[in-house]
């Protein structure tokens, strides 16, 4: 097993591969992936994401400052940031968390605390009694709101109640109510599809039921709104309904009803999976929830760990298993995730289950790695496509970035396990003790 520093050592190899892809026009950008011939000529349309551009980069500069100063140019880029997305936001219309102004909101608290005012007002005033408009091409002429944590309504009251601030009351009063006015009923309790009359549902954290049910659960302790909460919890049995229960574990179907792409259907990671979904329990006992469905929400919450554990991953047992080491939809975002779990479990042993469990993870990452003079990144695979592996990523979400940011957190975690800080993010700070949490890259972006 790696340890501390080989950890940290990995870390910074891959935030120095990221730093060496970014580049200037009009402000930092970066490409999302770098294949063989060369990163693209010029910034995507997506370049200022949390999901995929510089918003991203914003949690990692604050993982690195956990460890050393700052360099000059690290703190440059911070401030690059904070200028280009400060300007950006009094102006965009995309509200989404991965893709818009909540993405905002969590780049600038982290690098300039104060500046998220700008994002958050941004929102209020974009706010309808439906939620937000979005500005994705998801379909053909939908500019409509839509519900989930990634692009929807979910993810913008996630940021709000976050954030804080002036605007954030109204923003979690608006998306909550328009999340309550669009649930489908089911026979157990709520559903919420990508929209309403979306084909099927994909009820697990980032796109369905459990991440609006939990940003219902937070804006409904944050709010003193028991209709919130009582959405939560219907969301919540339909969810256990729709689950299976084996073995002492939980996991929800990937699609309902089973996807028509070639997908697993039950995926363990953080977008599709146990490992998302258990955040949902933790906001539910945050939010003073004590019981779902008969169980116990702190039962719920470790038969979701318990099913990521027996699943076999990091190994890559047969061809779409577990191909992606990535923040969204693989090894990093799980390994993360049982890291904010060790920090908040209450029992020692299992506390060090969960660390060992997250080191095994960063230990298929060490192996992974593709290393040379630039640093290291980490290749994907798609077994659809021939050849199979894809180019190294650079992101927060399916990149370098993210993976970098969980290997700093792990060494800081491995040194002082029960007092290590968390940089905490608008989708988990509720599942880690909040004597822990640190919300902000100190001097990152100061400079502006």
């Amino acid at each position: 097993m790696t340890d501390a520093a080989g950890y940290r050592e990995l870390g910074e190899a891959g935030w120095a591969w990221v730093l060496g892809q970014v580049r200037e026009d009009d402000g930092p950008w970066l490409p999302e992936s770098v294949a063989d011939d060369g990163p693209p000529d010029g910034p995507a349309g997506d370049r200022d994401s949390l999901y995929a551009g510089i918003a991203g980069l914003a949690p990692v500069l604050a993982e690195v400052e956990r460890h050393r100063a700052l360099t000059d140019a690290e703190r440059s880029l911070g401030a690059g940031i904070v200028t280009r997305l400060s300007a950006g936001a009094a102006v965009r219309a995309e509200p989404s968390l991965c893709d818009g102004l909540a993405g905002d909101v969590f780049a600038l608290r982290l690098l300039a605390p104060g500046r998220e005012g700008i994002a958050l007002r941004r929102l209020a005033e974009l706010r309808t009694p439906a939620g937000w408009n979005t500005t994705l091409d998801i379909g053909p002429d939908h500019r409509g709101p839509l519900t989930d944590l990634i692009m929807g309504t979910a993810g913008v009251v996630l940021a709000a109640a976050w954030a804080g601030g002036e605007a954030a009351a109204a923003i979690m009063s608006t998306g909550g109510e328009a999340l309550l006015r669009v649930a489908e009923p089911t026979a157990a309790g709520l559903d919420w599809r990508l929209r309403p009359g979306h084909s099927s549902s994909t009820p697990n954290y980032s796109h369905g039921t459990a991440g609006v049910a939990t940003a219902l659960a937070v804006a409904g302790h944050a709010l003193g709104r028991d209709d919130f909460l009582d959405a939560a919890r219907a969301g919540a049995r339909h969810l256990v309904a729709v689950g299976c229960l084996d073995d002492d574990g939980f996991v929800v179907p990937h699609t309902i009803p089973a996807s028509r792409r070639e997908v697993e259907p039950v995926t363990y990671g953080w977008c599709h999976g146990p490992t998302g979904t258990s955040y949902l329990f933790a906001a539910l006992a945050f939010a003073g929830v004590e019981q779902v469905a008969g169980f116990t929400v702190g039962e719920l919450r470790e038969r979701c760990l318990r099913s990521v554990l027996a699943a076999g991953l990091p190994r890559r047992l047969r061809p779409g298993f577990w191909d992606n080491d990535g923040r969204c939809c693989g090894t990093a975002g799980v390994g993360d995730m049982l890291l904010d779990a060790a920090q908040g479990c209450p029992d020692r042993a299992g506390a060090e289950l969960l660390l060992r469990s997250a080191r095994t993870m960063g230990d298929a990452l060490v192996e992974r790695a593709v290393r040379d003079d630039a640093g290291a990144r980490w290749r994907f695979v798609e077994h659809r496509r021939d050849p199979p592996l894809l180019p190294p990523g650079t992101a927060w979400m399916q990149g370098a970035a993210g993976i970098a940011a969980f290997l700093l957190r792990l060494a800081r975690v491995c040194e002082a396990p029960t007092t290590a800080v968390v940089v905490d993010r608008p989708e988990q700070w509720w599942a880690v003790p909040q004597p822990l949490r640190v919300a902000s890259a100190g001097g990152a972006g100061a400079t502006v």
